[in-house]
């Protein structure tokens, strides 16, 4: 088999396993019926990734490595006043999630469900976000707060608040959507529309916190 070849496999299998762990989780989800959707024989899937416990850990790996890239893209260049880093770093989080909603349940759901798995997410979000990220940043936003730029901040409990704020809409909206018409005056029927705006007013969020009263 061509080395192209290969690697177009792999990822479709890759992807099919990405789609079934995502609705039914680790537990729930069948190598068979990822090899199905993958259009390759069990035998076949069963060659490039001998457990299953492999392919979620493939799967677990490339999604913390683009939610890691991603921040890091965003608040990274030095270049730009820290203030429109982390304003950048909301947005493109929230991007991501929004392109992937099924993401932060997933993870929750592994947390919760299966404790044994909780390491492999640990090890994988400390090393590529914790230790590549927060030190840096920090530097930077106490450097800012001497100059007398921004209130003082611990950067970690700022990610924590990134997360609750972004994250939360995404794993409640099936929940809230069908009796916002009542609740919230029809505020979730237009699905793009209600992002938006959850999206700015999560980013005023955090600015608020580190703008100098």
């Amino acid at each position: 088999m061509h080395e192209q070849e290969k690697n177009n496999t792999e990822q479709l299998i890759l992807e099919a396993a990405e789609q079934e762990f995502f609705t039914k989780g680790f537990g729930g989800a069948r190598t068979a019926v990822i090899a199905e959707k993958a259009g390759v024989t069990h035998a076949m899937l069963h060659y490039y990734f001998r457990k299953k416990e492999y392919l979620f850990e493939r799967i677990v790996a490339k999604n913390i490595s683009l939610l890691a890239q991603t921040i890091t893209a965003a608040v990274g260049n030095s270049d730009l006043p820290i203030v429109e880093r982390l304003k950048s770093g909301v947005a493109a989080h929230f991007d991501l999630i929004a392109a992937n909603p099924q993401l932060p349940r997933f993870f929750l759901n592994e947390v919760l469900s299966r404790p044994e798995h909780y390491h492999i997410l640990y090890e994988r979000i400390i090393k590529e976000v914790s230790e590549n990220l927060f030190a840096s940043l920090q530097k930077d936003v106490d450097e800012a707060s001497g100059r007398g730029e921004i209130e003082h901040v611990d950067i970690r409990m700022l990610f924590i608040s990134l997360l609750s704020l972004n994250i939360f809409p995404f794993i409640v909206y099936s929940f809230i959507e069908p009796v916002s018409g009542e609740l919230l005056d029809g505020m979730m029927a237009d699905r793009e529309k209600y992002l938006a705006m959850r999206k700015a007013e999560n980013i005023e969020m955090i600015l608020r916190r580190i703008k100098k009263q």
